[in-house]
Order: structure tokens, then C-alpha cells, then sequence
């Protein structure tokens, strides 16, 4: 709301205009922020696309020792005894640590006038993630005897919080010690006290969370009413919301009264695998937790299911002021009330049971043995929070800018009080460019019930007399409900063009660390991490843009009738120069059924006794689905030459199954292929920014009814190709199959030739593609194999704005070249170089739809439908089902 208040109040005081640039800019610079995604409508038609990566460095798992010293030395007789630890004895080496969680994101945003007063944005937004992050907590001293190696092979694991040594040593006052010396020969033992604390790492595959949301806005003269709602949808979550509210104007607009209101009604459907469950106690959730399918090479479940339930109810009231003609103020309140199940399905807490009554002649003197045991958290099943929130916004004439202050305070009923401070300077630099450093600073309290671990004074029993004897009703040793303190620095550069065009980038790096705390007594150091993250958007105003011209001059811009078909690149050109055009694309594609030899189908048998990549085939693919975005740019700087940048989004995901005949108890004796029917039981999925490329058309011949043109075009490797699955079992499956790595790894090279053509109502095309390699492989040791497509099409146009097409595709494409130049385990023909590209044969159908006049002339939609006709594949290929392209473009 304060946003539109700003705009509008700006114009009724007679601010000038520079001053309501620099208000816009403010709020355009915010958009582009982590978590500062846009609520209110700065343009009444407009789109946004927006891509950003996070990403955390390195945690500091070695080393993470205090100076040495302890409270006096405990002197329990020779040959034992109690000593400081030396720094220098951890020989601090850095060793290989797991990868860092990272989240590749992608923004879609589109909002449109469907009259006078009703105004409609609808949002789509994903996310890929991947990497390691802590699932529990537990002294440094309890993992391995090597002081060096203990964060491998200790508390860092794959995929669960097992400690090495699972019999931790106390002292009398229950202080965690290390033991230094073990030599079960020598005559005596070393133990010193260590309450250094260390996280466990989970690695984790990627993951993708897809969200998709709208809001529906009636404009009153002196008010207005929003409704709205979405769902937000990952593997292991699922939530749907509503929300409603609105506004009223006062005292000539220079008051604004605003409501909101929402629901969210959210599902946990967690997998706890073999990799963790059996080193989770699962006690408390045990009417929760259903057992999957069991599997039929290892006759039992290969993972549970944990099922929770949660709802959110939230309320919102805001109260906006102008006060003076460079001044607004902004006051809200906010109460939320959460309740079911609160917990993070992949944090588990240890628990220490030490028997105070142990066999004295069974240790040392002064020295306390124990058992470990793992349980995932468990939070109050209630949350009610309260926040308020106050901002000020003030223009500065003499620098011709805008400075937003923010300053939130909120607190719950776990025990977290929490502010936050934030501020943005924006300053318009001239001809459309604006620069925006933003600072931020956080600070919360401890959680009621968190703790880094936990010690119960009785001896380990049962499962259930184990959960019983935890002295807490509720525990966390998630690092997000510590006291910490959080400080971020960032600035977004932002372009405007004359014609509604507007360029975005941002960049913030953050730190999280107990120390900036407010009042200090933060989490120790061994919490702390930082990160970065950088944005990029493309921001179209339709509505400033917009122009009334006939269909017959759009037609020459469509290249002589109607819009190539939804799946044809690089198939028009903007024939004046200066003109831009902006697009976006969506692909799907999806394989499933039989697997395919060539183009015969095959069964399991056949892939059971041949290879796979090398060595034994443990599982197929049993359906693979990718989603792409792919977003252009392309801009005429002479009446023959287009240039054109193309980056893409990509999100890939491919469920497995086990092959017919793998219940051969020899095909399973070994770690890799336990692992393989584990990880069959899993979708795997990747995501992330793809290749892009970057092309040049150069106009060869164009009159009225025939029109030809030559593209020369480079695609660069900005697509990753080394990501990995994760360990289980201790089986390193390394590199992900080569089919869902979502880039080439290599420049490529994309030439095409298109000729299009119309007479009356009837269109026609014609185009021939490649895809050349330039480099004889990648960083991980492969490279693709090169591509050659033929496609021709024909159109009629139903109506003036409306037309349909027939389209037929040939493809060809080599198998891979090369290997995983790192640790890749081969389970099935995904594995395999020579179980990629093969010749294939396709036939489109499509609708195309041009608007040629009003307010949002220039925007074009198509969609087509790709029905595959024939495979001829190279070694074993699951058969194609079909694909889906939908392309909107915008020509200014």
C-alpha cells in the first residue's frame, strides 16, 4: 500500500517529479532484495522476471577450539589425568568439507489492468537448492580419537547425525571430555575437558519448491478491496494460503487506513530413508510416521514417511501519512498465530545419557562414560507472534534522492524478541540510471527451548524409556532459534530506458554470528557463516508502451503474417532499427513408459546383463519431466541486424525404478548397489541458471511476401555440470547423471537459417539449426554431442489476431563424448555416454495470438504441442511422451 500512496500523494502535493522518481526507484530497488519481493502494483501493466543465487561459504568445522585453557586441572592420580588442549595440537589443516548449501531462484511477475478499477498480478516463483546444512550439534571432542580427521569422519557425515564414538566422556560435573590419548596397551589415558561445539553437516540433493500465487484488486474512489491466494509445492511440503484486505483513503488522501488478512494451511510429508532413520529416535512422532512401500530387490521398506499438519492464521494493520510534500511515514502491526506441527522434520537434537550410578571400576576416576542417542526436534505445538513495524521515507532535494528507514520489533511466545533495522539510499544518477546501497542489521533472542545438545542423567534403555528420561518437553538445536545477530550490505543498479524497459542487478553479502547480537551472549562461533547473493531483473512497463496500430503493420514485424510456431527459435527479426522486442519462453518435456533400444522396446532383462557406464546396471528411469524459461532480448541496431541475449532457467526431475530382476540378493551385496535401489526409491532433481546464449540475425532477402534471414550465434557455458547427489551409506554416488546436469559445459556454437513466407490468410516457414561443440569437453570430462534439427510449418490465420500451425521436426544428435572426470558411480543407462542423442521425428500443432491495438498492442502469445512420431535412440533411452512450449513477446 505505500508504494501506490507514495505515488499517488506525491502527484496530489505537487512534489516534483524528481522527487517521485526517486521514490520509484526506491521501491523498484527493493523488489530486487532478498526477501523484499514487491506486495504493491508500481505500474498498472507490467511484467518482472527475475533470477538470483545464494549462496553460504564454507563453515569453519576444524579448528574451532577456545585458547586452550580450562578452569584448573583436575588431578585424578597417575597415570590419568585432565589437561589443556593446545590449539596447535588440531594442527588447524584445512580437509574437504561438504559443499555449502546454495539456491538458485527464479521470479515471475505479471500484472494487468482488466479495467478502469480491477487490477490482477499474478506471481510464479521457484527455487533449486542443494548442499549441506546442520542438522545437530554436539562437543568436538565426541567424534573421532584422530583430532585432524574427526569432522570427516565424526561429526560430519552424509546424511545423518552419527557420531564415531558413540561412548562420550564426562567429568564429574558433567563437562564433555576429549580423549587424547587411547592406546588400549598403554598404562594410562588422557582426558581433557573440551566444551568446544561442532555442527553435524546432512548432505542434501537438489531440491526444487515451485510457488504460485495471485491478487485481485478493486479500486473505490476513496478505497480498495484484495483477495488473493496461492500454493507453494516441494517434495516434502505442500501449502496453500488465501489472504484478503484492503484500504481506505483519508484527509485527502494524505491518510491511508489498511487491512490484511491470510490463511495458510500447510502439509509435511518428509522422507526419512535408510540414512537417517535408523539413527533418528522417531518415538514421539510414532502415530505420524507411516512405512513406504516395500521395496522388491530388498523385500522391505526402503524410507518412512513422517505426516504433519500446520496452520497459520495472520492479521496485519497499517496506517500510512504523508507529512509533508518530501516526508511519509508508515506504522503497521502485525499478529500471527501458528499451530500444529512446528518442528523441521531434518533436525535432530543428542542426548547424552550418563548413568550417575556407573561401575566406578569400569572408568577413570572422575570420569563419566555415556551413551549417545539422536531424536529428531520438538518444538510447542503453538506459536503466537507479534511485530511492529515503522518506516520513513524522505526525499532529499539537493541530492535528488531517497532515503527509507525501517525499523521492526517483534517477539513470540517461545521466547525470541527480535529487531530489526534497516535502510536504503536511492540515488537516480541521471539518464535512467539509479544506484540503491541498502545496509540491514538482525537481532533475536534464544529460543525458550533450544539447546546445542542435551545430557540425561540415567542410563540408556528402551527407546521409549529413553524419550521418557529427556528432561525437556520441548528441544531444538536448530542454529535459527539461537541468539545471534545478523548484518547485510548490499546496492542494486538499475537502468531505465526510454521506451518502459528496465534493467536490475543486486548484490549482498551477509553475516551471521553470535557476536553482533544485541548485548552480546550470542551462539558460539562455531554457528557462524556467511553468504552472498545477487539478483537480475528484466522489468517491462506494457502500459507506457503501449500503441494502437493496425494488424498489417505487425504483421511485417511477425515476418509476414502470423508468429512462428511457440517451439521455433530464432525464427523473426525486427526489420527497423532501434526496435526492441523482449520474451519469454516455457518449455516442457516429459519421458516416460518403455525403454527404447534404437526404436525397439526392450525389457529389463536386456539392461540387467549389459553395462551400465561401465559397470553393473542396478536401476532405469522411470519417468524424467524438464521445465525450462528461457527469456530474450533482441534489438535492432540497423534495419538488417538483430542482436539477441538468451539466458535460461532449468529444472529437471527423474524417478527410478528398480530392474525387473534385481532381487538377486548378488546384485545387492555390495555398497553400491544397496545404495542404488535406496536412491531408486528417491526423485532425483536438479535446477539452476542454464546456458545462454548469445546471437546475431542478419537479414539476407525481404519484400511482402517472402522474407530470409541467417543467425550466428554463441552459446556459453553459465549451466552447471558438476552437481552430485549425496552420500548414503557411505557409498559416494558423486556426480549426478549426465541427462540432468542443466548446461553443456562447453562454448557452443548455433548457426540457422530461416525462411518464412505468406499469401492472404496462409503463412509458411522453413528453418535448418545446429548446435556445434567447440571444446572437446568440459570441466567435468565430457561433452555433448552435436545437434542438427530441420523444421517446416504452415499457418491460417482463423481471425485477424488468431491463427493455428502444423509443424514437422527431424533431430539429430551424437552420443556423449568422454566420462565424469570425478567420483560418478554408474547405477543405471542414464550413467552411460552412449545412452544419449539418436535420430527423432515430431510433429507440432499450435495456436498463435497477436494483439494489434490498444493499450497493450505489441504482445504476442503462442503455444504448441510437440507429439513425438518417432525415436531412433542411441543405447538405452526411455521413450519421449511429448512437449509443451508457450512464448510470449512484447515488440516495442
Amino acid at each position: 500500500m505505500v508504494v501506490v500512496a507514495i505515488k499517488k500523494k506525491c502527484k496530489k502535493k505537487h512534489i516534483p517529479d524528481s522527487s517521485a522518481s526517486a521514490l520509484k526507484a526506491l521501491t523498484t530497488a527493493a523488489i530486487i532484495l532478498p526477501g523484499m519481493m514487491p506486495t504493491v502494483e508500481a505500474y498498472e501493466n507490467e511484467v518482472t522476471i527475475q533470477y538470483g543465487h545464494y549462496e553460504e561459504e564454507e563453515r569453519d568445522l576444524y579448528g574451532m577450539v577456545n585458547d586452550g585453557q580450562v578452569d584448573g586441572t583436575l588431578d585424578l592420580g597417575a597415570p590419568v589425568g585432565i589437561v589443556p588442549i593446545k590449539v596447535d595440537k588440531l594442527a588447524k589443516k584445512k580437509l574437504p568439507s561438504p559443499k555449502p548449501i546454495t539456491v538458485d531462484s527464479l521470479f515471475l511477475q505479471a500484472k494487468v489492468s482488466l479495467s478502469d478499477r480491477l487490477k490482477f498480478t499474478g506471481n510464479y516463483s521457484e527455487d533449486t537448492w542443494s548442499g549441506a546444512s546442520p542438522i545437530a550439534t554436539a562437543p568436538v571432542g565426541f567424534g573421532s580419537n584422530n583430532l585432524v580427521q574427526e569432522t570427516v569422519n565424526g561429526p560430519v557425515t552424509g546424511a545423518s547425525p552419527y557420531l564415531e564414538n558413540p561412548k562420550p566422556y564426562f567429568d564429574a560435573q558433567y563437562n564433555p571430555l576429549r580423549l587424547d590419548v587411547n592406546h588400549p596397551t598403554a598404562p594410562k589415558r588422557i582426558y581433557s575437558q573440551d566444551d568446544q561445539l561442532v555442527h553435524t553437516l546432512a548432505m542434501a540433493s537438489p531440491e526444487t519448491r515451485k510457488q504460485g500465487d495471485f491478487k485481485l484488486r478493486y479500486e473505490f474512489n476513496e478505497a480498495a478491496i484484495d483477495v488473493g491466494g496461492g500454493i507453494s509445492i516441494e517434495n516434502d511440503y505442500e501449502s496453500w494460503f488465501v489472504n484478503w484486505g484492503g484500504s481506505l483513503d483519508l484527509n485527502q488522501k494524505l491518510t491511508t487506513l489498511s487491512f490484511n488478512q491470510s490463511y495458510t494451511n500447510s502439509t509435511t510429508s518428509a522422507l526419512l530413508d535408510h540414512d537417517a532413520y535408523q539413527y533418528f529416535s522417531t518415538f514421539a512422532y510414532k502415530d505420524q510416521i507411516e512405512q513406504g512401500t516395500p521395496s522388491v530387490t530388498l523385500g522391505e521398506s526402503t524410507h518412512q514417511t513422517l505426516f504433519g499438519e500446520r496452520e497459520d492464521w495472520s492479521t496485519t494493520l497499517g496506517v500510512t501519512q504523508v507529512l509533508s510534500k518530501s516526508t511519509l511515514f508508515e506504522a503497521s502491526m502485525n499478529y500471527t498465530n501458528s499451530s500444529g506441527y512446528m518442528e523441521n522434520a531434518y533436525k535432530a537434537m543428542y542426548v547424552f545419557y550418563i548413568d550417575p550410578n556407573q561401575d566406578p571400576t569400569k572408568v577413570p576416576p572422575g570420569v563419566l562414560t555415556g551413551d549417545t542417542r539422536a531424536f529428531l526436534e520438538q518444538r510447542p505445538d503453538e506459536r503466537n507472534q507479534w511485530s511492529w513495524g515503522f518506516r520513513l521515507v524522505q526525499h532529499v532535494a539537493p541530492l535528488d534522492a531517497a532515503i527509507n528507514l525501517n525499523y521492526r520489533f517483534s517477539l513470540d511466545d517461545w521466547g525470541i524478541n527480535a529487531h530489526t533495522i534497516a535502510m536504503d539510499w536511492v540515488q537516480p544518477l541521471g539518464r535512467g540510471w539509479t544506484v540503491t546501497p541498502t545496509v540491514r542489521y538482525y537481532s533475536q533472542d534464544t529460543a525458550d527451548f533450544y539447546h546445542p545438545y542435551l545430557i540425561s542423567k540415567h542410563a540408556v534403555g528402551t527407546e521409549e524409556e529413553n524419550y521418557n528420561n529427556i528432561s525437556e518437553n520441548n528441544f531444538s538445536s536448530d542454529h535459527r532459534l539461537s541468539g545471534y545477530g545478523a548484518l547485510s550490505g548490499g546496492v542494486v543498479l538499475s537502468k531505465e530506458f526510454a521506451k518502459g524497459l528496465t534493467l536490475e542487478a543486486g548484490f549482498e553479502y551477509y553475516t551471521h554470528e553470535g557476536s553482533l547480537k544485541l548485548g552480546g551472549d550470542g551462539e558460539g562461533s562455531y554457528a557462524d557463516f556467511n553468504s552472498y547473493s545477487a539478483n537480475a531483473a528484466i522489468k517491462v512497463d506494457l502500459s507506457t508502451v503501449g500503441r494502437a496500430i493496425s494488424y498489417g503493420d505487425h504483421s511485417h514485424h511477425m515476418n509476414h503474417g502470423t508468429p512462428a510456431p511457440a517451439g521455433v527459435m530464432f525464427a523473426h527479426m525486427l526489420p527497423k532499427a532501434g526496435e526492441v522486442m523482449v520474451g519469454y519462453k516455457y518449455k516442457y518435456s516429459r519421458q516416460a513408459g518403455d525403454m527404447l533400444q534404437g526404436n525397439d522396446k526392450i525389457p529389463d532383462s536386456d539392461i540387467l546383463n549389459s553395462t551400465c557406464g561401465g559397470g553393473a546396471c542396478y536401476v532405469a528411469p522411470d519417468k524424467m519431466i524438464m521445465h525450462m524459461h528461457m527469456f530474450n532480448v533482441m534489438y535492432a541496431p540497423t534495419d538488417w541486424l538483430n542482436l539477441m541475449v538468451m539466458p535460461t532457467f532449468v529444472d529437471m526431475s527423474m524417478d527410478m525404478r528398480d530392474l525387473a530382476g534385481m532381487n538377486n540378493p548378488n546384485r545387492v551385496d555390495d555398497e553400491l548397489g544397496y545404495a542404488a535401489v535406496i536412491h531408486a526409491s528417491h526423485e532425483h532433481m536438479t535446477g539452476g541458471l542454464g546456458d545462454t546464449n548469445l546471437s546475431a540475425l542478419f537479414k539476407l532477402y525481404d519484400n511482402s511476401a517472402h522474407h530470409l534471414h541467417l543467425g550466428l550465434g554463441f552459446s556459453a557455458p553459465t549451466g552447471d555440470v558438476e552437481i552430485e547427489l549425496r552420500r548414503t551409506h557411505g557409498e559416494d554416488l558423486g556426480l549426478i547423471h549426465y541427462g540432468m546436469q542443466i548446461g553443456s559445459g562447453t562454448w557452443d556454437f548455433t548457426p540457422n537459417i530461416t525462411y518464412t513466407g505468406n499469401s492472404d490468410k496462409w503463412s509458411w516457414g522453413t528453418q535448418l539449426s545446429g548446435i556445434v561443440r567447440l571444446e572437446s569437453q568440459n570441466e567435468s570430462g565430457y561433452r555433448l554431442g552435436d545437434k542438427f534439427q530441420s523444421t517446416a510449418w504452415g499457418s491460417y490465420n482463423l481471425l485477424n489476431w488468431l491463427s493455428m500451425s502444423v509443424r514437422g521436426v527431424y533431430t539429430s544428435q551424437g552420443a556423449l563424448h568422454g566420462e565424469y572426470n570425478d567420483v560418478h558411480s554408474p547405477i543405471g543407462p542414464m550413467d552411460s555416454p552412449e545412452s544419449y542423442g539418436g535420430e527423432y521425428y515430431d510433429l507440432g500443432f499450435g495456436i498463435n495470438a497477436m494483439i494489434p491495438q490498444g493499450d497493450l498492442a505489441g504482445n504476442s502469445l503462442s503455444i504448441e504441442w510437440i507429439q513425438p512420431m518417432e525415436d531412433d535412440v542411441n543405447g538405452y533411452q526411455l521413450e519421449r511422451e511429448g512437449t509443451l512450449s508457450v512464448n510470449w513477446g512484447y515488440m516495442f
